[in-house]
C-alpha cells in the first residue's frame, strides 16, 4: 500500500478474498478439509509479508492460533520479517530466535538451522520446543531450502502450515506442491504480478535488452585488429600438457567467467549510468542491483566503476557476496534510501527475498537458466516506493537492463532449465551400500568368502548405531532405527528391510566420524563400480573404470609423497588393461581401500584468470514489451472453475442446468463470461483450453458434468423417458 499498512483493512481484504470471491472456500473449511492442514499461497513482492501479518492477526483474533513460527532461510530475511511484525503487528511480541533464544512471544521468527538446533535442545529433560508448541508454521520462500534435512521441521511440528512463494517448484525431487499435498501447478491460492500491478500494490518492469558482441559471440583471434592480436599473444593463458596454451578463440561462456574484458564492463556501466532511473532531480543513480557472475567478476566491475568515478571510490558501488567483510552491514546500508552504497554488485546474495523499496534498476550481467531464480531476481524491483523521485513523484516502474540475453532465452524456453536437487553424499553412500549388500546376498558367487558382505553390513550397522535416538529427526523414525541398531538383525535382511533402509534410514544424522570428502567421493565411485559389475551394467562400469585410471595417472605424479610412493607399483598395474580382466567385487574392494586415502593429495586444477582490453561492440538495443511473471496455469484455472461451480449451485444458469431446464443463448453467454472472468485477462483462452483438455462438446456439457443433476429433476427425466 502507498499509505502505512492498515492491518484491519488488509484483514478485511483477505476475508473478502476468501469468503466473498470464494477463491478457495472459507479459511476454516480449507484448514479442516486439507489432509495436512496446509496452504500454499503464491504472491509476489511485499504481498507475502503483508499476507502473513494479516493472516496471523486474523487467526490469533479468532482463537485458532496462539503461537506462530515464521521460518526463513537467511538471517537478513529473519530480520526483515521481525521488523515488519514490530511495525504492523506489535501486539504479536515477535521474537528473533537467531539472537533472542530465551525470549517468549506470540510470533517466533527463525532460520532453518537455528530451529533445527532448538528442537533438539532440552531444559530439565524437556524439549525446548515440543511437537505441539506452535499452532501455525509459516514458510517464507517455500520454493527452496525445505526439501531435504530441513523438511524434518515440518514433519516434526503438529501445526497448520502456510507456505509463501511467488515461484513454486514442481520438480520430482523438489516439489513445493507435494510438500503441501497439492497437485502440481495448483497452489491453494495465487495472486500474480500482473494482478498486483493492476491493483496498485506493485510496479511493473521496463526491460531493455542490450546485445554486446563478446558476451554473445565470444572472442575470435582472427577477427581482432593487429595490435589486439599482439596483446592476445602476450597473455598468460595457462599451460597445457605440451606447454603454454594459445587458443584460437574463447567462447561466450568464458566471458565474465574467467576472462574479464575492460571495455565490456565499461560499456555496461556507461549504459546503466546514462539510461538508469535517477533520483535527486536526476543527479544521482537510483538504488541499483548488478547481478554478477562470480566473485572475480564482481571485483572487476567494482574496479572499473572506481576507475571511471574516482570521487565515489570505495563507497558508491560495493560488492555484496559471501566473500565480503560484513555483508549484512553493507546490505543494511544499501537498504537505506540516502545512504551509500547506491549500487550493490551481487553474487547470489540479493537474487531472492530482499525487500528494498528504493531499488529502481536491475542489471543482468550474468546468464540465468532457472525460471524460478530469474523471476525471483525480477521481483527485487517490484516494490512500491512513494516520493522516490521527489514530492508526490512515486515509483511507477523499474528498469531492467539485460546484457546476457536472458529474456531471449526464456522466450524460447519458458520453463527454463532447473538443476536437480543434489542428494547428500552420505545418503548416496548408504543407499549404494544397501543395494550392493542385497546383490551379494542374493548371488553368493559374487562374494564367495562373504568378506564384502561382512564389510558392507558392518559399515552400515556402524552408521545406524551412531544415530542418536534423542535427535528429533531420528526420533521420527525411531522404530526403524531401533530395529537396525540390533547387530543380529543384519545377519538376515528381507526385502522389506532393504526398502526401509533405503527410504527411511538413509540420510538420518549419525554421530560417527567421517573421513575427508575426497576419500568418501572415491568410495562412491568404487561402490558404483561394484554395483555396476553386480548388475552387469558394463557401460556404467567402463565410465567409472576410466575415471579410476585417470586418477591413478595423476597420483603417479605425486611420487614424492610417501603414502603415494608405497602404491606406485599398484598404480602402474591398474593402468594396464590386463588388470581389469576378470576383476571381481573383491578386487574392486581392495582397490577402494588402497586408493581412498590418497585422494586428498590430488590437485584441484584451476583455470587461469585472464584480463583483456579488447574493443567490444554494442550490436543492438531492444525494448522489451511489458513483461509479467508467468500467469495463471490451466491447472490453476480448472481448480478455480470447479470451486466456483461447487460454491454457486444457486446461480441462475447453473440452477437451470441442475434442474434440467432449457437454456437460452443469453444464459450460455452470461455463464461463459462469468467463468472467463475467473481467469482475468487470459480467461477466454484458459476456458477454451479447459474445454479442449476435458474433451467436452460444449460449455453446458462441461458444467453439467461438474455440478450434476438435481435428484428430483433426474427422477422426472427418467420417468419421462419410460413413457
Amino acid at each position: 500500500h502507498r499509505e502505512p499498512l492498515d492491518v484491519a483493512r488488509v484483514k478485511d481484504a483477505i476475508v473478502e478474498r476468501y469468503y466473498q470471491k470464494r477463491a478457495i472456500g472459507s479459511i476454516s473449511e480449507q484448514f479442516v478439509q486439507a489432509r495436512r492442514k496446509a496452504l500454499l499461497v503464491m504472491a509476489t513482492g511485499s504481498g507475502k509479508t503483508r499476507t502473513t501479518i494479516a493472516l496471523v492477526d486474523l487467526l490469533q483474533r479468532a482463537g485458532w492460533v496462539k503461537r506462530v513460527l515464521f521460518l526463513a532461510d537467511r538471517v537478513s530475511l529473519v530480520n526483515q520479517a521481525v521488523g515488519a511484525f514490530k511495525a504492523h503487528l506489535p501486539e504479536s511480541s515477535p521474537v528473533n530466535l537467531v539472537t533472542e533464544k530465551d525470549q517468549a512471544g506470540r510470533v517466533y521468527v527463525s532460520t532453518y538451522p537455528t530451529m533445527m538446533g532448538l528442537i533438539d535442545e532440552t531444559k530439565g529433560g524437556e524439549a525446548r520446543f515440543g511437537v505441539g508448541h506452535f499452532d501455525l508454521v509459516v514458510i517464507d520462500e517455500a520454493h527452496r531450502s525445505v526439501y531435504q534435512k530441513y523438511g524434518a521441521i515440518f514433519r516434526y511440528f503438529d501445526s497448520l502450515l502456510v507456505g509463501l512463494t511467488a515461484t513454486p517448484r514442481d520438480q520430482v525431487d523438489r516439489n513445493t506442491y507435494e510438500l503441501f499435498d497439492l497437485e502440481p501447478g495448483m497452489p491453494t491460492d495465487a495472486y500474480e504480478l500482473e494482478t498486483a500491478v493492476a491493483d496498485g500494490f506493485l510496479v511493473p518492469p521496463r526491460v531493455q535488452k542490450v546485445d554486446l558482441k563478446f558476451p554473445r559471440e565470444g572472442i575470435d583471434y582472427d577477427s581482432l585488429p593487429e595490435e589486439e592480436k599482439e596483446q592476445w599473444e602476450s597473455l598468460d593463458w595457462g599451460d597445457d600438457e605440451d606447454g603454454p596454451r594459445l587458443p584460437d578463440r574463447v567462447n561466450s561462456t568464458a566471458i565474465n567467467n574467467w576472462l574479464f574484458n575492460k571495455d565490456t564492463v565499461d560499456k555496461v556501466l556507461q549504459h546503466l549510468m546514462e539510461h538508469g532511473h535517477k533520483v535527486e532531480g536526476g543527479d544521482r543513480l537510483a538504488k541499483t542491483i548488478i547481478f554478477a557472475r562470480n566473485h572475480e567478476h564482481a571485483t572487476f566491475i567494482e574496479e572499473r566503476f572506481n576507475h571511471h568515478y574516482p570521487q565515489h571510490k570505495g563507497h558508491f558501488a560495493r560488492i555484496i557476496d559471501h566473500y565480503a567483510n560484513y555483508p549484512q552491514s553493507i546490505l543494511d546500508d544499501f537498504s537505506q534510501k540516502d545512504k551509500v552504497p547506491h549500487i550493490a554488485i551481487s553474487v547470489d546474495m540479493l537474487d531472492t527475498g530482499i525487500d528494498i523499496h528504493e531499488v529502481a534498476n536491475l542489471v543482468f550481467f550474468k546468464p540465468v537458466y532457472s525460471k524460478i531464480k530469474f523471476w525471483q531476481m525480477i521481483g527485487r524491483g517490484t516494490r512500491l516506493c512513494s516520493d522516490l523521485f521527489g514530492p508526490e513523484q512515486d515509483k511507477q516502474d523499474f528498469r531492467v537492463f539485460d546484457f546476457c540475453f536472458n529474456f531471449d532465452f526464456f522466450n524460447e524456453n519458458p520453463d527454463g532449465i532447473e538443476g536437480s536437487g543434489v542428494i547428500p553424499l552420505g545418503t548416496r553412500l548408504f543407499r549404494t551400500r544397501v543395494q550392493l549388500l542385497g546383490h551379494v546376498r542374493s548371488t553368493p558367487n559374487l562374494d564367495p568368502e562373504a568378506a564384502l558382505d561382512e564389510a558392507l553390513a558392518g559399515e552400515l550397522y556402524r552408521e545406524v548405531a551412531g544415530m542418536n535416538r534423542e535427535n528429533f529427526i531420528v526420533r521420527m523414525h525411531l522404530q526403524a532405527v531401533e530395529r537396525f541398531q540390533d547387530r543380529d538383525v543384519w545377519a538376515q535382511l528381507d526385502e522389506s528391510d532393504h526398502e526401509t533402509l533405503q527410504r527411511e534410514v538413509a540420510g538420518l544424522p549419525s554421530e560417527i566420524e567421517t573421513d575427508e570428502i575426497e576419500a568418501r567421493l572415491f568410495d562412491l565411485t568404487a561402490l558404483r563400480m561394484q554395483l555396476a559389475l553386480a548388475e552387469n551394467d558394463m557401460g556404467a562400469f567402463e565410465i567409472s573404470r576410466q575415471r579410476v585410471v585417470e586418477i591413478a595417472m595423476l597420483l603417479e605424479e605425486k611420487s614424492a609423497i610417501p603414502a603415494v610412493k608405497t602404491q606406485l607399483e599398484y598404480l602402474a598395474t591398474l593402468q594396464e588393461n590386463g588388470f581389469w580382466e576378470g576383476i571381481g567385487l573383491g578386487g574392486l574392494e581392495e582397490l577402494r581401500l588402497r586408493l581412498r586415502g590418497l585422494m586428498p593429495f590430488l590437485d584441484r586444477k584451476m583455470r587461469n584468470i585472464v584480463y583483456t582490453d579488447f574493443q567490444d561492440e554494442v550490436l543492438d538495443v531492444r525494448e522489451e514489451e511489458v513483461v509479467y511473471m508467468p500467469k495463471m496455469t490451466g491447472a490453476q484455472y480448472e481448480k478455480k472453475v470447479k470451486e466456483f461451480l461447487d460454491d454457486h449451485h444457486d446461480h441462475i444458469v447453473i440452477l437451470r442446468l441442475r434442474t434440467n431446464q432449457p437454456l437460452t443463448e443469453t444464459d450460455l453467454q452470461g455463464l461463459e463470461r462469468t467463468l472467463a472472468e475467473i481467469g482475468d485477462e487470459d480467461g477466454e483462452t484458459l476456458l477454451k483450453g479447459l474445454l479442449a483438455r476435458t474433451e467436452t462438446p460444449s460449455l453446458a456439457h462441461f458444467v453439467r458434468g461438474m455440478v450434476g443433476m438435481d435428484r428430483a429433476a433426474a427422477q422426472a427425466a427418467r420417468a419421462l423417458a419410460t413413457l
